[in-house]
């Protein structure tokens, strides 16, 4: 059985290691569904584990997928005119090709693989790297500033979010790769800035009605 979880499940703290490895533990959040979600589903997994041995489990825990047509709420924040930054955050993006995660599962089913891994390719990016990348400026502000705006953009009914959401811009997971590597067996054949620029270059093509690397 192979099941794609997140690194979402292991929440959005500020305690969070700077590199989070799979033996640290699912905090998802309670106030952000989508990792809330994650973490129940992998705490069923690991009942399973143990009331059913016998159903071998590989569980995969990308950070962000990227790909040359990825279109989505992270993608969003890359086309705005700024690079968001909360003050004191030390957090930074994991990219990972979708097609190494293709590839992995791949490897999955025909080695008849099993065990929990984060998928990330090597290195990270922070706010300060995607800027700079995007040639864009980046905008630093104080978390409390950025949770005073969107609750009053949520009360005024132009946004969703509310200051409970800052901190999953303000603490991402950061995933460590090394047990995918010498575990499992599989080296990303793309890194976390090969990964983003591959999306970027994928994406300006588009845009010029070119065909996409």
């Amino acid at each position: 059985m192979i099941v794609t979880s997140s690194g979402a499940a292991y929440g959005y703290h500020a305690d969070n290691p700077d590199w989070l490895s799979e033996t640290d533990a699912l905090r998802g959040n309670d106030s952000f569904a989508y990792s809330r979600h994650k973490r129940m589903v992998e705490e069923s997994l690991a009942r399973y584990r143990e009331t059913c041995p016998s159903l071998r489990q590989l569980v995969l825990r990308p950070g962000t997928i990227l790909g040359a047509t990825t279109n989505n709420q992270i993608t969003a924040l890359f086309d705005k005119p700024f690079v968001l930054n909360i003050k004191g955050s030390r957090s930074a993006f994991v990219f990972m090709w979708d097609a190494d995660v293709i590839s992995i599962i791949e490897k999955g089913i025909l080695e008849d693989k099993e065990g929990i891994y984060n998928l990330a390719g090597d290195g990270a990016l922070n706010s300060a790297d995607i800027a700079r990348i995007l040639k864009k400026r980046r905008l630093t502000l104080p978390a409390w500033l950025l949770g005073g705006l969107l609750s009053s953009l949520r009360f005024l009914r132009l946004g969703k979010l509310g200051a409970e959401h800052v901190k999953f811009i303000q603490y991402r997971p950061v995933l460590k790769n090394t047990a995918l590597k010498e575990e499992f067996g599989y080296i990303p054949q793309k890194t976390s800035l090969e990964t983003f620029d591959y999306f970027l270059k994928a994406r300006h093509g588009a845009k010029d009605g070119r065909t996409a690397p």
